[in-house]
């Protein structure tokens, strides 16, 4: 049986994670310096306690969630499987069967999404991957309704509304040929032939 391909890091939400993390620790320590502030106040901590322990909660799960961010950075990835192809992030394990696959093609996320026509948030977001070449799978059905994926993907997973996804990986090349090995030997390999089974009348001596 043929072995499953390499683990190739997904760029676009090791890019966002990188991108969001920094701000939510900071929020979070904001949270905590204030919420210190008003346990200062004696007033405060005696007659409404509820304000402090309020910015303190939202202070440790802003940092927490920061944290989360790093250490999830590089932990979504794309991987080929002798049947399958598997889109996975820390909330999120989508298979893609090769039945459901089209066709693939090569892009780079500049013209993928050409940034004039972007805002300037999306623009400053995915501008350090613009020049970076992409592989696009099209496919006749999306595997996951595209409203659940909207939720755990970034949007620039998508260029449009037709059944497809964008990947982008450092080595994309490789990724690419080696995707289209998967495709190309899949059903190829002979099947597995059992022998029937020997029973116990079978094993009598014959006269």
């Amino acid at each position: 049986m043929a072995k499953a391909g390499k683990r190739y890091p997904l760029l676009l939400y090791t890019r966002m994670m990188d991108r969001w993390w920094p701000p939510v620790f900071l929020i979070g320590l904001a949270y905590l310096a204030l919420a210190w502030w008003l346990r200062q106040e004696l007033y405060t901590r005696l007659t409404q306690p509820w304000k402090w322990m309020t910015m303190d909660g939202v202070g440790i799960l802003c940092v927490l969630a920061s944290l989360m961010m790093l250490i999830f950075r590089r932990s979504a990835y794309v991987r080929a499987y002798p049947d399958h192809l598997l889109v996975a992030t820390p909330f999120l394990r989508m298979n893609i069967s090769y039945r459901r696959i089209l066709r693939t093609s090569t892009a780079r996320m500049a013209v993928l999404f050409p940034p004039a026509r972007m805002p300037f948030l999306k623009r400053d977001t995915i501008e350090p991957l613009l020049s970076y070449t992409a592989v696009v799978i099209d496919m006749n059905a999306l595997p996951i309704a595209r409203s659940a994926l909207r939720f755990f993907l970034s949007p620039f997973f998508f260029k449009d509304q037709t059944p497809h996804i964008i990947l982008l990986v450092q080595n994309w090349m490789a990724f690419s040929t080696e995707l289209e090995s998967m495709r190309a030997t899949r059903g190829t390999e002979a099947p597995t032939v059992r022998r029937p089974q020997s029973s116990i009348l079978s094993q009598l001596p014959r006269k």
